[in-house]
């Protein structure tokens, strides 16, 4: 004999406080895994859009899960960014440190030479002044060696504060609003 498995519709819901039938919450996240952009499910199914990032977390497949965004931490970043500088490209880099991302690599690089030009302090710099003397090549070449040596200083010494903050479990720079104290 063959078993008929009846379809049951999905229990509407009267009002917003009602809760959704779990069959109805199974089959929304199965089509958002299948290729429905989330706001179309919002949009149709008239519910949260934080709710389906809930389902989504607790309901989706571990196929779904392994492909949702990563987040790595500083000391590896750092490690990313030095390698790309001593010459290893992006793809290269992707690769060796198992990082899924060429965009966030590229975005770590942006957040990195912003924080170049915050420490620089660019506004307080003097404009160059504006001469037809041309320096000689080993003015130059002596100072791209002297900035490229405090770069990497400046690299060394934020690691080593990462690092000790991890470890130790503090925070070691100074807040902009902290208050010093009364000595």
């Amino acid at each position: 004999m063959e078993t008929k498995e009846k379809f049951e519709p999905f229990i509407v819901r009267q009002h917003k406080t009602q809760p959704f039938d779990k069959r109805l919450i199974k089959e929304i996240v199965l089509l958002v895994e299948q290729g429905l952009p989330r706001y179309a499910a919002v949009e149709k199914y008239g519910m949260d859009k934080s709710t389906l990032g809930l389902w989504m977390r607790t309901h989706g497949s571990k196929e779904y899960q392994s492909n949702k965004r990563c987040s790595y931490p500083l000391t590896l970043r750092r490690s990313v960014l030095r390698a790309i500088e001593g010459g290893m490209t992006i793809s290269q880099a992707r690769v060796t440190f198992n990082v899924k991302s060429i965009t966030a690599i590229k975005n770590w690089i942006k957040a990195d030479q912003q924080e170049k030009y915050d420490l620089v302090g660019a506004q307080l710099l003097p404009p160059m002044p504006k001469t037809s003397q041309k320096k000689s090549k080993d003015e130059v070449k002596d100072l791209q060696k002297a900035l490229a040596e405090a770069e990497l200083k400046i690299k060394a010494l934020d690691t080593m504060i990462d690092i000790a903050e991890e470890q130790l479990k503090v925070d070691i720079r100074k807040k902009s609003g902290a208050k010093q104290s009364e000595e």
